[in-house]
């Protein structure tokens, strides 16, 4: 999988025809790596913003109707919905981090057999693998995945989540986070997802079928509730004039960001993969982030007639000096707790400020105001 935007375009026009009900009605099944799916496999694009939201929803409304498009657009929405909860509960990723730090630590007993793909379980061992060689899992794979670490290995959730991270090329915190609270039972409260074995084995094809091996009747996990969401903080107006444009994982379509009075005369990216956990990130995950930023640097050269090049962190505070610096905003996550002890201004795009707000309960309500953010973002 290319680390461009070109890449994640070629596949967005390669999938938009089964945008509708093919997705619907397929995306459940998981045949196995490097099989015919209907799923998308555009998430590490989306994931990056190598293309945006706005883009691949409104390629589905364009082929489909936004009525036969629905379950794949609430797709694309879930990932909306996880960082706008996240960013109005900000503790729940500070204690996930700690929490990993602490486990990792002193791993519990079956961890390493875990990570190494020697359980026993075959469709979980096979998993281990794939997602080592791929940088990626579908999504229902994921959901057994979890759920069998949880409540058949007995493991901590945040060292599945860890581990997912280093490894996923669409590693997000907040949906990462948040998706594996959720089959825990802590994101819904008293609402798990629990592995099954007739479910794998009909959805796989029968390529697997753990018969007897998994905990078929587990209870939820239960832990304090989390934060009252607190409201997402404004961002302070940008100033008029020349600018320092900082680029970074996050974010990297700068060709539609909201800068207008804004003149860039210099851009620069930045990733920090390394910071995803106290083990790092993947060498294939760490070669994706880079290329990501590469184009997107090549991308915002042409784009704004200016040079481009990458930056380390150690570098910004000799920038900060000297320049005005803007980024788009990073979400909450890694990214942005690297960055936050440097003053850069940020940027928040429609998008985001349209969405994030509207996520401070379940899924469900947010998604009763999806035909509305389709129309206002869209059109």
């Amino acid at each position: 999988m290319l680390p461009t935007r070109t890449a994640g375009l070629t596949r967005l026009a390669a999938f938009t025809p089964l945008m509708g009900r093919a997705y619907a009605d397929g995306r459940n099944h998981d045949p196995g790596p490097g099989k015919p799916s209907s799923v998308s496999a555009l998430s590490p694009f989306i994931r990056h913003r190598l293309i945006t939201e706005q883009e691949v929803v409104a390629a589905a409304i364009a082929a489909h109707g936004a009525e036969v498009a629905d379950k794949f657009i609430q797709e694309v929405f879930w990932r909306s919905y996880w960082k706008g909860w996240l960013a109005q509960r900000p503790a729940v990723w500070d204690a996930y981090r700690a929490r990993v730090a602490a486990g990792l630590g002193a791993a519990p007993e079956g961890y390493e057999a875990a990570i190494a793909g020697r359980t026993g379980i075959a469709c979980f061992d096979a998993w281990v693998q794939e997602l080592i060689e791929t940088g990626y899992l579908h999504n229902h794979a994921r959901m057994w995945f979890a759920s069998i670490w949880i409540f058949t290995l007995r493991l901590p959730w945040e060292l599945g989540a860890d581990f997912f991270l280093r490894h996923l090329l669409d590693g997000d915190a907040a949906s990462n986070t948040l998706s594996w609270r959720w089959v825990a039972g802590l994101h819904t409260k008293g609402k798990h997802y629990v592995a099954r074995a007739e479910n794998i084995a009909r959805h796989t094809g029968g390529r697997f079928a753990p018969h007897g091996l998994l905990n078929e009747k587990p209870q939820p996990l239960q832990e304090a509730d989390p934060p009252a969401p607190r409201p997402i903080p404004a961002l302070p107006a940008l100033p008029h004039g020349p600018v320092v444009l900082l680029l970074h994982e996050d974010d990297l379509h700068p060709e539609s960001l909201p800068l207008a009075g804004l003149r860039v005369r210099r851009v620069l990216g930045i990733s920090c993969p390394e910071a995803r956990s106290p083990l790092g990130a993947s060498p294939l995950v760490q070669r994706f982030v880079a290329g990501a930023v590469e184009d997107c640097l090549a991308r915002a050269a042409r784009h704004f007639g200016v040079p481009a090049e990458p930056v380390a962190l150690d570098d910004l505070p000799a920038i900060l000096a000297r320049e005005v610096v803007v980024m788009p905003e990073a979400p909450i996550g890694w990214l942005a707790d690297a960055l936050r002890p440097y003053s850069i201004l940020s940027v928040r795009r429609p998008w985001d400020a349209a969405c994030w707000p509207l996520a401070g309960r379940g899924f469900f309500p947010f998604a009763q105001h999806i035909p509305r953010l389709c129309a206002e973002l869209i059109g």
